[in-house]
């Protein structure tokens, strides 16, 4: 009986097969006039890999090797393929220099291996983290529900990968930006480390996970940020930016100390979550009308009043994109720039040398014919905004006050003269933002008694009766389904502002003489017709557009 050495001959023919394909393409190679490569020997560029999606590469049998800027070397089997002029035209359009290679069938083999240990994030620079766009599309359309983000994070930490945390992160800022999430907050605690979306406005638990991933991750973001790694006992505040489709999406980095690790917080600074036309905010149509004529005028003072989170710097920007001209010189202070706009000059409030009030001063001297102060904070800066009113600008700005009539006693307490605010201020506005159900899951019903007394109580002060819809018996609340598109089973999608506002008229200009209190101003205000915030609440919720439980969450609908 003969006994073969299989294993020694399988290796021996294996070894033969390999050389004569490689000598074969090298033959080739000469016929087509390309250079033949061999990526068995020659290391390949991850960065060129990335150009061409996985799909594409089999599909055409290619692999890209090597990249040098825009120059791109790509490894092909048949360059006459009619695949590979295509995803070759394909590159050139994208700007790519694409030098084809001729190799064989193994070559192939070992770049498409390497595909399954590449992450499709990276970070280009510091302070940028690019997801593809075919990356981030095949995981937004995994993404339905926050059960399918929580499910796709648990795998990415089962990974062993070395690119693991990479990975961890790309689905959740993906899962972030799929659900419209306007923070990510990761919150240690003993046994493991919470992770939950703010979705609009409201904290969704997403999943917790191992305080060993949340290490190395905090490590990555805070070297994305500019953050310093070996401070653990101190706050520290960032930034980064997400590159998608050649959008960039800012990301503001928050890390205080806490009991168990430092907490994170990533605020995502989506340019069209702050889009908002001014048509879109939720006013009525005639206090949308008055405030359309005061933002009109060449002088005088604007503010917008409500607690952090309320919508005020949705509602200025909006403003100001509806006088932004170019007849016109606008310069905003804020603290800081969280959006970006064109035709505006933008500058950033520093601590220790350019404060709101020497940043207010330095405004004025640049001629502006427009102001936006981000937050009157002091009395320096409340005297200066409104000398800067009454001296021919038109200011925007934000007070913290609960409501709209409570701005006028908060400026006099600032040491504002109350005889000049009459001459200064054109208007206050005061909002809480509201969820909106979702238009496919709402449902109607009867109110019950106490939904009736409350709805009872606050249309019979509402002045104008127009604004009350005919039918004042029915009310909608949120159907949950978990299967809906676009709430993703929360029953809300988006939010919706509720306004109350003052206008500076005869009668509020009597009252401020005798330093009146909030409540007295608003009585002599209501006479103006507009709804107070209570009021403009109930009204969107008999139109469908909250619920009676979301208006209750946000202000107080005392029946006393």
């Amino acid at each position: 009986m003969v006994v073969f050495a299989d294993a020694e001959e399988q290796k021996r023919l294996d070894f033969l097969r390999r050389r004569e394909e490689e000598e074969l393409a090298q033959v080739l190679s000469s016929k087509y006039g390309v250079q033949y490569v061999d990526l068995t020997l020659v290391a390949i560029n991850v960065d060129a890999l990335r150009v061409i999606t996985e799909a594409d590469a089999k599909g055409a049998e290619a692999a890209a090797f090597g990249r040098v800027g825009k120059k791109l070397s790509v490894a092909v089997r048949a360059p006459e393929n009619p695949k590979v002029k295509a995803l070759a035209n394909k590159l050139t359009e994208l700007g790519y220099e694409v030098t084809l290679f001729m190799c064989s069938q193994e070559s192939l083999k070992r770049a498409y291996q390497r595909y399954a240990d590449l992450s499709y994030a990276t970070e280009t620079k510091a302070g940028v983290f690019e997801l593809s766009p075919e990356e981030l599309e095949q995981l937004l359309a995994k993404v339905n529900s926050l059960p399918d983000i929580g499910k796709l994070i648990s795998e990415a930490i089962e990974l062993k990968k070395a690119y693991r945390i990479t990975r961890i992160l790309e689905v959740i800022l993906a899962g972030g930006l799929a659900t419209g999430a306007s923070d990510i907050h990761f919150e240690p605690e003993e046994k493991a480390v919470r992770l939950r979306y703010r979705l609009d406005g409201v904290l969704v638990d997403v999943l917790t996970f191992d305080h060993e991933t949340y290490h190395l991750m905090l490590s990555r973001l805070k070297l994305l940020s500019g953050l310093k790694l070996n401070i653990e006992g101190e706050a520290q505040d960032g930034r980064f930016s997400i590159k998608i489709k050649g959008d960039e999406i800012e990301l503001r980095t928050s890390i205080l100390p806490g009991n168990y690790s430092e907490t994170l917080v990533l605020r995502i600074l989506n340019p069209k979550a702050i889009g908002v036309q001014l048509e879109e905010l939720g006013f009525e149509k005639k206090l949308k009308e008055r405030i359309e004529k005061e933002i009109s005028k060449p002088n005088g003072m604007i503010l917008t009043t409500g607690p952090t989170g309320s919508g005020k710097t949705t509602t200025l920007y909006a403003f100001l994109r509806k006088v932004n001209s170019s007849q016109s010189k606008i310069i905003t202070i804020e603290d800081p720039i969280e959006y970006h706009l064109q035709g505006i000059v933008q500058t950033q409030v520093d601590k220790k040398t350019y404060t709101f009030a020497n940043g207010l001063r330095s405004a004025l001297r640049q001629d502006p014919d427009i102001i936006m102060v981000g937050e009157i904070r002091d009395a320096e800066v409340a005297e200066t905004a409104i000398n800067a009113a009454l001296t021919g600008h038109l200011v925007f700005s934000t007070l913290h006050t609960n409501d709209a009539p409570g701005a006028f006693p908060r400026l006099i307490d600032l040491g504002v003269d109350d005889k000049v605010l009459s001459s200064a201020i054109n208007a206050v506005l005061a909002q809480r933002l509201v969820r909106k159900l979702c238009d496919k899951c709402k449902i109607a019903r009867d109110a019950t008694a106490d939904e009736q007394k409350v709805i009872d109580k606050y249309l019979a002060t509402v002045v104008d009766k127009a604004l009350v819809p005919p039918e004042s018996k029915k009310v909608w609340e949120a159907g949950q389904k978990p299967d809906c598109e676009l709430c993703h089973g929360r029953g809300y999608k988006g939010r919706i502002a509720i306004f109350e506002a003052v206008f500076m008229d005869s009668a509020i200009e009597a009252i401020l003489r005798n330093k009146p209190s909030g409540r007295e101003i608003y009585a002599a205000a209501r006479p103006q017709g507009l709804p107070s915030m209570q009021e403009d609440g109930i009204i969107k919720v008999l139109r469908g557009i909250t619920s009676m439980e979301e208006l209750r969450r946000v202000v107080d609908l005392d029946t006393n």
